[in-house]
């Protein structure tokens, strides 16, 4: 089950919730003030290659990087 990250409209507040693929667009109350004006934010992620003596710097999605 994925997470998915919220904003709350009302109050700013910023939190994350599991849920199935199905109801991701599904509003998801604000657990700091209880509103039901949530916004579903973009994830970032990173994606880290190997490093150190002898490793490659590149990260892992480009090409080389392991």
């Amino acid at each position: 089950m994925p997470i998915y990250e919220y904003r709350c409209e009302e109050c700013g507040e910023r939190f994350e919730r599991l849920a199935p693929m199905r109801e991701a667009d599904q509003p998801a109350p604000c657990p700091r003030c209880g509103a039901g004006e949530t916004r579903k934010q973009m994830s970032a992620f990173a994606a880290l290659g190997r490093t150190g003596s002898g490793g490659n710097d590149a990260p892992a999605c480009a090409p080389g990087g392991g």
